[in-house]
């Protein structure tokens, strides 16, 4: 019984290395998109150009970083001067989104969601 699962163990191995595009789902973290893979069907944030923030449920994804996100709050933030005083004025929008294709090419960056406490 021994030498039926050591060399069933061989073959695996043997076919793992021929096959490089069939990977094993594990919890561990060895490239960049690892650590994406482990947030699907969990609440990420996304840091985006032009003063963007998303905060939604990572539905899918692929390498170029395009993603699904569902149950979204996107968060905008502008600076208006004040004409009289020159003063930065900063104000922030947010909205609700049941779904959204995000483009890659924007991603700044993506973490857990902040906690606030």
């Amino acid at each position: 019984m021994c030498v039926k699962k050591d060399l069933l163990q061989t073959k695996l191995r043997s076919f793992d290395s021929h096959c490089p595009g069939l990977q094993q789902t594990t919890n561990t973290v060895e490239e960049p998109l690892d650590l994406i893979r482990l947030s699907l069907d969990e609440r990420i944030y996304v840091k985006m150009r032009n003063d963007r923030e998303l905060r939604g449920r990572l539905h899918a994804y692929d390498q170029h970083l395009n993603m699904i996100l569902g149950d979204v709050e996107e968060t905008v933030t502008t600076i208006e001067i004040d004409e009289e005083t020159y003063e930065e004025i900063y104000k922030s929008t947010k909205r609700n989104i049941p779904m959204l294709f995000v483009r890659g090419d924007g991603v700044v960056l993506v973490a857990p969601p902040l906690r606030v406490g």
